[in-house]
């Protein structure tokens, strides 16, 4: 058997080489991987190609979609009910505008129409017309209406006639019932003032206090100013002493019934015994009124809720100074005021 005579010399070059060509070639890759890296990060920075987006409103849904498509832009579709049929199925709004310049591949928000919310008149006849009003309202805010004029708005002031249907009552209505709409109208209504020459009877207010006086003007619905003033002789503070016309009287259903009450015997500290006054518009017939007080820890004390026709509105009250008074209608907030100390030397009657 022969043994193989290696040269140590030899056996160093060979690996020498070796070596040499390794480090080469690794040197090589990541060279050329860093060349990948660096062109990769450059393309990422410079995006997508810039571009104009086209003014696509007004147009069909299919154009407008064609257009965006050659601008290599895409949509997010929103659809909403407009004024008028012949809008259905059009661009109604865009988002960016027209001509404001993005990146290729951004999504336009376009608010395409639905056509009307309705395309015929309902029966309003026998509803009342603060329902009416209220529903009208609650529709179109609902259903997202785009801006413009209501589909369906009220003609106002209404015509109003006696009838034996309560007062408030729709009797007549035009465009009749059924009648086809295809864009914005507007509804007419006669309204029924109630009975004429209806009579109430007057109930006995004098001799309760502030809180049930209040609480039976709420339940009797009738028409009625406060007056106030100083405590007499042996009369109690916050009653009821005097009303006019009589308590069990009958008088006709728009009397104004005035009732005198009493202030506090003592007035706390911090508190203010005084009227609150403010004018409500004249109505053909009752609407909702109801006052609360939110006092200064956040409570919220109903002080009375009436049905009043209107005219000047004046309710007693003994609360917190800093507390609000909050005047609703039809509970829509419409007065708010803040209590405050009394100036002094004011009358009583005067506050």
């Amino acid at each position: 058997m022969g043994f193989i005579n290696l040269d140590p010399d030899a056996i160093e070059g060979y690996v020498s080489n070796h070596l040499k060509l390794f480090i080469s070639m690794a040197a090589g890759i990541l060279v050329f991987v860093g060349i990948i890296a660096v062109s990769i990060f450059f393309i990422a920075v410079r995006g997508a190609e810039q571009t104009m987006v086209p003014e696509v409103r007004g147009k069909e849904l299919t154009e407008a979609l064609l257009e965006l498509q050659v601008k290599e832009l895409y949509p997010r579709i929103q659809l909403r009910y407009s004024q008028s049929s012949s809008d259905r199925g059009l661009i109604l709004e865009q988002e960016p505008r027209a001509g404001t310049i993005v990146k290729a591949g951004r999504r336009i928000r376009l608010v395409v129409s639905q056509g009307v919310l309705i395309n015929s008149v309902e029966n309003y006849l026998g509803r009342n017309i603060d329902e009416v009003r209220m529903d009208l309202q609650t529709l179109f805010a609902s259903a997202g209406v785009s801006p413009g004029a209501p589909l369906l708005s009220l003609r106002e002031p209404f015509m109003y006639e006696y009838s034996s249907e309560p007062a408030g009552i729709i009797l007549q209505q035009s465009p009749e019932p059924g009648a086809n709409i295809s864009g914005p109208a507007v509804l007419e209504f006669v309204v029924s003032r109630g009975p004429e020459n209806t009579t109430i009877r007057v109930p006995q207010l004098a001799g309760l206090s502030i809180a049930d006086a209040l609480g039976e003007i709420g339940r009797s619905g009738i028409d009625f100013a406060f007056f106030t003033r100083p405590l007499r002789g042996e009369e109690k503070g916050e009653m009821v002493v005097h009303q006019d016309p009589a308590g069990d009287s009958v008088a006709a259903a728009n009397t104004v019934v005035h009732l005198t009450v009493t202030a506090p015997e003592k007035i706390p500290q911090g508190e203010v015994f005084s009227l609150f006054k403010y004018t409500l518009p004249r109505n053909p017939y009752p609407l909702s009124v109801r006052l609360e007080a939110l006092l200064p820890d956040g409570e919220r004390r109903r002080i009375i809720t009436v049905e009043y026709s209107g005219g000047e509105f004046t309710v007693p009250y003994r609360l917190p100074v800093g507390a609000t008074l909050i005047l609703y209608m039809l509970n829509r907030e419409i007065y708010r005021e803040t209590i405050a100390f009394p100036v002094e030397g004011l009358a009583l009657d005067q506050l």
